[in-house]
């Protein structure tokens, strides 16, 4: 991902593509948004891991048995001893705590039908996080990919470097281009284990994404990135996806070949309907199965809203 000489507001429609003065943009706005542990009820976050996310911090909350997946460093190896039992210290909150953002700009986000392309939405989302986090004195780092690269950068609370990841991230959103041929789409297993690999525990983890290219080993890698750390899968969706017309022709390409889809065609219309219910049903498998987190955010509407929203901001 090399500069694009982003830093001045291009001529592109900002529903299209973004940049690095957009997403800087909205670091004022992100102050608002809060991913500490205590949430409202109905935020995204609460629950088993809004009320409480793990973490090592300085109020102490409870003493309770080990479980699978607790950081060893947690147990009190005194009361473990008089016990006979594992017994863990859980704190309420991490004074300093990482996130990891994973962030999709693959062609397959190069669409939208009413407001912005669902690779805009994303980079909006990302930033947003990005600069929230930041501004409560947490670190930040990424893996950025599209369906050439996966970036990876560590967590750091310095400004330069969540800088260099909002301009890397400009920089992958501008290089979107229907007209580049793409030999295969990346598989969202790549960035997930190279996620996985730079992780640590006692983390936030964010997966920004539509989810495309999944498999079995998708859930594996989700598996391990949940038992030691807190993951929130941010599903971003475009409104026809959910309810596609059936008197509509579109072409679609992989910038190589090109066909008509006539979703008038009863058959065609049921195979692209079923593509995203099974989508969305296995992210729902995934939130049950490892109790983590899903947020969605449409296409159609503004970005930092819909997050306020999801995490019960007060306005």
């Amino acid at each position: 991902m090399k500069p694009t000489g982003n830093d001045a507001a291009g001529s592109h429609d900002s529903r299209i593509y973004t940049d690095f003065v957009h997403l800087k943009g909205l670091q004022r706005r992100a102050r608002k948004l809060n991913f500490l542990p205590r949430h409202n009820s109905k935020s995204i976050l609460s629950g088993r891991h809004g009320s409480r996310m793990r973490g090592r911090g300085l109020s102490f909350e409870e003493l309770r048995d080990y479980r699978v997946g607790d950081d060893i460093r947690t147990i009190d190896w005194r009361v473990t001893a008089r016990t006979g039992k594992p017994h863990v210290r859980v704190y309420a909150e991490e004074k300093d705590r990482s996130a990891l953002l994973i962030v999709d700009q693959r062609m397959s986000m190069f669409f939208g039908s009413t407001h912005n392309m669902k690779s805009v939405t994303a980079s909006e989302a990302a930033a947003l996080c990005a600069y929230g986090i930041f501004e409560r004195g947490d670190r930040v780092g990424a893996v950025l990919f599209n369906d050439e690269q996966v970036h990876a950068y560590k967590p750091s609370k310095r400004a330069r470097s969540l800088e260099q990841i909002v301009r890397a991230l400009a920089d992958c959103n501008l290089a979107l281009n229907c007209d580049l041929p793409v030999s295969q789409p990346m598989h969202l297993n790549l960035p997930l284990k190279t996620a996985a690999e730079c992780a640590g525990h006692d983390q936030l983890i964010i997966v920004i994404s539509d989810f495309d290219e999944v498999d079995e080993q998708t859930e594996v890698y989700l598996g391990e990135l949940c038992a030691h750390n807190d993951v929130v899968l941010v599903q971003v969706v475009d409104p026809m996806a959910r309810e596609l017309p059936a008197d509509m022709q579109m072409v679609v390409s992989d910038g190589r070949l090109q066909m008509t889809l006539d979703t008038s065609q009863r058959q065609t219309h049921a195979k692209l309907q079923a593509s995203f219910s099974e989508r969305v049903e296995k992210i729902g498998h995934w939130r049950e199965r490892m109790k983590l987190s899903v947020m969605e955010l449409s296409t159609a509407e503004d970005t930092f809203m819909q997050m306020a929203e999801a995490l019960a901001v007060r306005r």
